[in-house]
């Protein structure tokens, strides 16, 4: 199968690189990030996922269900800001969640005068089932590929999202009236 111009394999080593090719390959990369941002969220796939999983929620729903299973129980502001958006859109995921039967409120163990949103066992299994059709198609997708560049990917691309985290938080920092500001 040939491949893609541009999608060549990255050597194990790689090369010194200037600044010029430095800013190429984080184009690319970003570039790469964009195609893959769409073509996970796009309706069409959502649709396919929801399908198969048999969970009837919306994208937006879906994701407030992804974090809650993957970061455990929260507080509203908490999960907005885990998610990058504002309260008022967390909330009103969490009613739809809630009215699926996916998720409840309950007194913060820390501040009773707060709640904590977490995921019902029909939540869970929903979460589970989500995860399994989007595992099953990437396996599918990427069935070609040998398990060793797999991994390397899977790693290499948890690593980008780590140090993008850190990076957006020392942003954030440097921001006027940021986090460390006052």
């Amino acid at each position: 199968m040939s491949r893609m111009p541009g999608t060549d394999p990255v050597p194990a080593v790689p090369a010194p690189a200037d600044a010029a090719e430095t800013g190429a390959d984080a184009a690319e990369i970003l570039r790469a990030i964009t195609r893959i941002g769409y073509l996970i969220t796009r309706a069409r796939s959502h649709d396919r996922v929801r399908t198969v999983a048999e969970v009837p929620l919306d994208r937006a729903a879906v994701m407030v269900l992804q974090q809650l299973a993957e970061a455990g129980p929260a507080r509203p502001g908490e999960l907005a800001a885990r998610l990058g958006v504002e309260g008022p859109h967390v909330t009103r995921q969490v009613q739809r969640l809630q009215q699926a039967g996916y998720a409840d409120r309950g007194p913060d163990p820390d501040d009773r005068r707060a709640q904590l949103i977490q995921l019902t066992p029909a939540g869970r299994a929903a979460s589970d089932r989500i995860r399994q059709a989007g595992t099953t198609g990437m396996q599918a997708a990427l069935a070609h590929w040998p398990p060793q560049e797999l991994h390397q990917l899977a790693t290499l691309l948890h690593r980008m999202v780590d140090d993008f985290l850190a990076h957006a938080a020392e942003e954030d920092r440097e921001q006027p009236g940021g986090v460390s500001g006052g």
